[in-house]
């Protein structure tokens, strides 16, 4: 006698779907595709597409001299644009071997916090919209625009600042600017709390996130993830504690590095919130700092061509979304000869491919968020 099973249905069978998500989704920052292999609701296989937003940042580095490759390289994560200035500039100050006055030193970090609480006010106020959470961005936004306000008073610009230079920055400070920015910041410290009581406070935001998205230490460590994503996993790495640069050797009673254990997105989530309270600590430490310190110049006499020696350096910073590295090669002329970007949401979306496949597909946007990346960061 033979047996001979009869399926009925597509369900007879298991059969694996395949889902593209974007190129154009809201949740992404840009224009991010993710590939899905699904079995049901569950996805078996994520692939990150990148590359929609490509611009050859790179290649323009070469075609460019070094006061005009600081536009290039400020844009690339457009939510912090001040401190991907610092890399480029900080690389070429050492080919030369140039000394930056101190009261440069001092705003340029001043200025770096202030771009810091800028980016992880986007996210903090994003992050739960992209899981129906629509208050918390309007929050973010008004205290965005506290710090935008003196931001765009010291550079002129919104956005894309452009006020750092090779020797220094581009002018002081205006009259009366830090007493307005010290304002600023604690008006913005005076409302942090709506995040601790309106995201964390919500049961339906923690259902969401605890236990969701669990990357490891060892993925950390494999991928080359950095930032808070690294922290919330418990990687206890700061580079501006760890490798101090601009006046954070000075500032160690005030910075505080936060990790979490947990490595969830609950745990990247509360990252982010403690670091953006740390970052308003350390601007007020610079404001202090910087009322005392006694008028001086705020940058370097340049040449009227300036040539960087024959040579190769290589400077990284501790951007708000992780680790931003610039190997910048010399052979003597006004432009680089090559400047390699090391961004820093190059390497964190790459644990995607790690922290989809078992999850569902309704935890996609979850996890997706909580990575917290620039798309621009990722192409450049």
């Amino acid at each position: 006698m033979t047996e001979t099973t009869v399926g009925i249905g597509g369900a007879a069978e298991s059969t694996d779907m395949v889902l593209n998500i974007g190129p154009q989704h809201p949740s992404t920052h840009g224009v991010l595709r993710l590939r899905l292999v699904l079995d049901g609701e569950r996805v078996q296989h994520a692939e990150p597409v990148i590359g929609y937003m490509h611009r050859g940042a790179e290649k323009l580095f070469e075609a460019r001299d070094y006061r005009q490759i600081i536009m290039l390289a400020n844009r690339h994560d457009w939510l912090s644009a001040f401190s991907n200035e610092l890399g480029v500039v900080i690389a070429v100050e050492r080919m030369l071997g140039m000394e930056v006055p101190e009261r440069a030193v001092w705003t340029r970090t001043l200025l770096a916090e202030l771009n810091r609480v800028l980016n992880h006010l986007m996210f903090l106020g994003s992050y739960p919209l992209e899981l129906g959470g629509i208050t918390p961005v309007f929050h973010a936004f008004h205290e965005r625009e506290e710090l935008q306000t003196v931001m765009e008073e010291v550079s002129g610009g919104r956005m894309h600042y452009m006020f750092n230079r090779v020797g220094g920055l581009k002018e002081d400070l205006p009259a009366g600017w830090l007493g307005r920015a010290r304002h600023a910041v604690a008006q913005v410290r005076s409302r942090m709390d709506v995040y601790d009581r309106l995201v964390l406070g919500n049961e339906i935001f923690r259902g969401r996130t605890r236990g969701v998205g669990v990357l490891s230490r060892e993925a950390v460590h494999a991928y080359g993830v950095s930032g808070p994503i690294a922290r919330a996993s418990g990687v206890d790495f700061d580079l501006r504690r760890d490798e101090p640069y601009l006046a954070y050797g000075e500032l160690g009673d005030v910075l505080k590095v936060v990790t979490r254990e947990e490595g969830d997105c609950l745990a990247r989530f509360e990252c982010l919130l403690d670091q953006t309270h740390n970052a308003l600590d350390l601007a007020d430490a610079c404001l202090d700092r910087i009322a005392e310190l006694a008028p001086g110049p705020i940058n370097q006499r340049l040449p009227k061509v300036l040539k960087a020696p024959e040579g190769s350096t290589y400077v990284w910073t501790e951007n708000p979304l992780g680790l931003n590295g610039y190997y910048l090669v010399s052979k003597g002329d006004k432009t680089p000869y090559r400047l390699k970007l090391r961004s820093a949401s190059f390497n964190n979306i790459q644990a995607l491919t790690e922290l989809l496949p078992g999850t569902l597909v309704a935890d996609m946007v979850a996890i997706l968020g909580s990575l917290f990346f620039v798309v621009g960061d990722i192409d450049k």
